[in-house]
């Protein structure tokens, strides 16, 4: 289809600016976020009463507002003093933009620029809230529609900071988590007394399914299945025993796999 075509070539062009300029807020992955929490308590800002937060966007893509999100493109754009983008002026790109997006509310899912207009979108949003917290000296960081952050001040301040955030738009709103121990995508972490603790963790609902070893796969797609699951175990567990309880799960799928 060729609006394929054009969402490529748009996502060709935005992303990178936007993954350059907005890498400080951005978590990468679960081994990204330990990283952060590691400087964050080597800087002395964990405290044995530090608060852990996560909350996500609830439908976030099939709520996007179109026309807004391209004029927060623009904004974006310009706040990063881009009047053009490979020689293309910004103009043009957001005249394009109008002709290729027709729906008022929403974005296609797997339209390859749906991911990076919502990430422009939610910069836009979180801009105060990331303020907020880093004069604080607090970890702030999303993975799409996902947010962690961290707080020392009490539950009142920080529920009464997200009501704020969850009413700051009609099509933005909020499930939060809170507490010393929480997880966040495929990591669970946990603040014992201070100290930072990591771990793998698995949804309760999710089955413990991979790539059946009989099935007609490549040989390296079982070892790189296995390498894998071995290398997060390792990069998340913070102590020995979590590790080895976490080899133990891994032993199980295996076998329940065949």
């Amino acid at each position: 289809m060729p609006t394929t075509g054009i969402s490529k070539f748009l996502d060709q062009l935005i992303r990178p600016i936007f993954d350059k300029h907005a890498r400080s807020a951005t978590i990468i992955d679960g081994v990204d976020l330990i990283h952060r929490l590691e400087a964050y308590r080597t800087n002395g800002y964990l405290k044995s009463k530090t608060y852990l937060y996560t909350f996500y966007i609830t439908d976030l893509y099939t709520m996007l507002p179109q026309d807004e999100s391209l004029d927060i493109l623009i904004e974006f754009l310009v706040q990063q003093d881009y009047q053009k983008v490979q020689n293309i002026p910004i103009d043009i790109i957001r005249n394009y933009e109008k002709k290729f997006y027709r729906q008022v509310i929403g974005s296609v899912m797997g339209s390859s620029f749906t991911l990076t207009l919502g990430n422009i979108f939610m910069w836009k949003w979180e801009k105060q809230l990331v303020h907020r917290l880093e004069v604080s000296n607090e970890l702030y960081g999303r993975y799409v529609d996902n947010i962690f952050f961290t707080l020392n001040d009490s539950i009142e301040f920080i529920d009464q900071m997200l009501d704020q955030a969850n009413n700051s738009h009609p099509n933005i709103k909020l499930v939060r988590q809170i507490g010393g121990s929480i997880p966040f995508r495929d990591v669970f972490i946990e603040n014992s007394n201070g100290t930072l603790k990591t771990s793998v963790y698995h949804k309760e609902a999710a089955e413990p399914y991979v790539v059946p070893s009989g099935s007609d796969h490549p040989s390296h797609v079982f070892r790189n299945t296995v390498d894998t699951a071995i290398t997060r175990a390792t990069r998340y567990s913070t102590t020995l025993i979590e590790f080895e309880e976490e080899i133990r799960q891994m032993k199980l799928m295996f076998l329940y796999n065949g």
